[in-house]
């Protein structure tokens, strides 16, 4: 008499692997995300030698926008590349130019041009996170192309929650008289070396393992330059565009906009660690809502949440303010999980690697695009309300013009299906 088993098959243990190590390393990718922790020591490090305080501390949080481009030009690069290199090959690499990064501006000195620590920080770590990023989720989708929205928002969520372990770690190192600044760099630094080098050989592609390999006969598999031909392509790429701009506002701000909410400025600091809870949590909640409601009517519930909780920024105080900044983070988040699916969903399984890289073009456009266009709004040390409602009104309504593009979007899949008589 047979005994059943509930024993996995070779490839389901092989992609339950790929999961597993690949949501380790993105925790530690997440690493890159902390730089505000960085902002106030790495400022007053610079200032040692002298000139302007405000100048300084600026240029030091525009490490940031050097980082999140740099970031997006290695997930282009990195989806280009798997069809070329071994996904492994492609995370060892990520992983090593992010470590690299984070050591070699521990290095910088005090009297070099604040400009430096974009080079190391920004340019060599943001470019190695985007390389491995886009790898490990693409592999994870590729193993399990049936639960594509699980997979893809545990591999997100790991990246998100990040902040939340590392942010208060590195806080309390930095500000340790045993540690200090750069020597917080260089563990962390060497920290994820270390987890890179122990795991980077997990992280495999099915069509790497002789594993059997996903179907992509049921839908077109279109490349890039085929993509790009696609209207469709286009709403996708500026939803995102206009999903993300109110985050990029609203994050580097939290702990003057607590105060100004009728919030103890201590709070801030619960402020920064409730939106990275959020952000993790859409990462993991958002992609599973699409599995239930379909991708568009995910994108679209987070476009929408972000446009009413952005523009009830103008009139919210205290715990509500507070529900409205987590709500915005939280789509922000689920935003990384969703649309490497709905990429996906229109294109095809089979390039979503460069396609999603493209997509993702328009969250580097948003980065650079709306921080400067909203910053043209101050007019003077007397209109800081003013100007904030101004700030609050125009994101809330490029996040409503993101809605109507998923409308736009909703209307011709109908017709599609009606004349196809579905």
């Amino acid at each position: 008499m047979k005994t059943e088993t509930n024993t996995l098959k070779p490839e389901q243990n092989q992609g339950f692997k790929v999961l597993l190590t690949g949501s380790i390393l993105q925790l530690f990718l997440g690493i890159i995300y902390v730089w505000s922790v960085f902002v106030k020591p790495m400022g007053d490090y610079f200032a040692q030698n002298g000139g302007d305080g405000a100048t300084i501390i600026s240029n030091v949080k525009f490490t940031v926008n050097v980082m999140l481009c740099c970031f997006v030009l290695g997930i282009l690069l990195g989806g280009r590349l798997q069809s070329r290199f071994k996904a492994s090959f492609i995370v060892l690499a990520g992983g090593l130019l992010m470590s690299a990064g984070m050591l070699s501006t521990s290095f910088v000195q005090s009297s070099a041009p604040v400009w430096s620590i974009w080079i190391t920080y920004g340019i060599i770590g943001g470019f190695g996170v985007g390389l491995a990023y886009n790898t490990i989720i693409s592999c994870a989708q590729k193993w399990f192309p049936k639960k594509r929205g699980l997979a893809t928002g545990i591999s997100v969520f790991t990246f998100g929650f990040s902040s939340v372990v590392f942010a208060p770690l590195a806080e309390k190192m930095i500000n340790s008289e045993a540690i200090g600044l750069m020597r917080t760099l260089q563990i962390l630094g060497a920290a994820f070396f270390v987890a890179t080098l122990a795991l980077f050989s997990f992280i495999k592609l099915p069509e790497n393992t002789g594993a059997p390999v996903a179907d992509f006969s049921s839908q077109p598999q279109y490349t890039t330059g085929q993509m790009l031909k696609k209207a469709d392509f286009y709403l996708i790429f500026f939803s995102m565009m206009f999903l993300t701009a109110s985050f990029f506002i609203i994050n580097p701000s939290l702990r003057g906009l607590a105060s100004m909410h009728g919030l103890n400025e201590k709070f801030g600091v619960t402020l920064v660690m409730i939106t990275g809870l959020a952000n993790s949590a859409g990462r993991l909640a958002v992609p599973l809502l699409g599995d239930k409601i379909g991708r568009r009517g995910a994108v679209f519930a987070i476009l929408l949440i972000t446009a009413v909780g952005t523009a009830s920024l103008c009139i919210v105080k205290g715990a509500v303010f507070v529900i409205a900044v987590a709500a915005v983070a939280f789509c922000y988040g689920g935003s990384s999980g969703v649309y490497p699916l709905i990429t996906a969903d229109y294109f095809g399984l089979k390039n979503v690697g460069s396609n999603y890289g493209a997509v993702m073009v328009g969250f580097m456009t948003s980065v650079l695009l709306f921080p400067n266009i909203v910053g043209q709004l101050k007019t003077g040390e007397g209109a800081a309300a003013a100007d904030n409602i101004g700030k609050f009104i125009a994101l809330g309504s490029v996040a409503a013009a993101g809605a109507l593009l998923i409308v736009v979007m909703m209307v011709s899949a109908r017709k599609k299906a009606a004349a196809q008589g579905k």
